[in-house]
């Protein structure tokens, strides 16, 4: 892997704050030319340190304000399954974040919902139904205190 200098970390760095941020903003900030900016930004994209540029929208105004984080444990614990698994969680949309886990549960899915009987109806016509899906249990987010989608770099 490429390394990268300190540059390269400021830019990242303000790109996690505002990816909107423009070359020539970057460039005053770091007091070199708008050139050498737009050259490292594509750099940091083609060595995949920037996967990609995203709208963070507001869950509120879009009628899904109800977090849930559903613990997931497999029937049966064996490559394939786990694999089939993954490969049908990746098709469900209402699935934001999926993550497979070490202890006693082996996913953990964050899902956002607009209500309890549309998490309901998700849990019973899709996700229950899912191949080796052995115990489910969720938990809801109360209030949301910190959200974040920076890396400390």
């Amino acid at each position: 892997m490429e390394s990268i200098d300190e540059i390269d970390l400021t830019i990242l760095r303000h790109l996690q704050k505002n990816s909107k941020i423009t070359a020539k903003e970057l460039a005053q900030i770091l007091n070199i030319t708008i050139s050498p900016v737009y050259e490292r930004v594509k750099r940091l994209e083609q060595l995949g340190y920037i996967k990609e540029y995203v709208a963070i929208l507001d869950k509120v105004l879009l009628n899904k304000s109800i977090t849930a984080f559903c613990q997931v444990s497999m029937r049966y614990h064996n490559d394939a399954f786990f694999d089939k698994f993954e490969k049908e969680v990746m098709t469900l949309e209402e699935v934001q974040e999926c993550y497979l886990m070490a202890g006693q549960i082996d996913f953990l899915l964050k899902i956002n919902i607009g209500s309890l009987p549309e998490y309901h109806e998700f849990v019973k016509g899709k996700l229950a139904r899912l191949d080796n899906v052995g115990t489910l249990n969720t938990i809801f987010v109360l209030k949301d205190i910190k959200q974040g989608h920076s890396i400390v770099i």
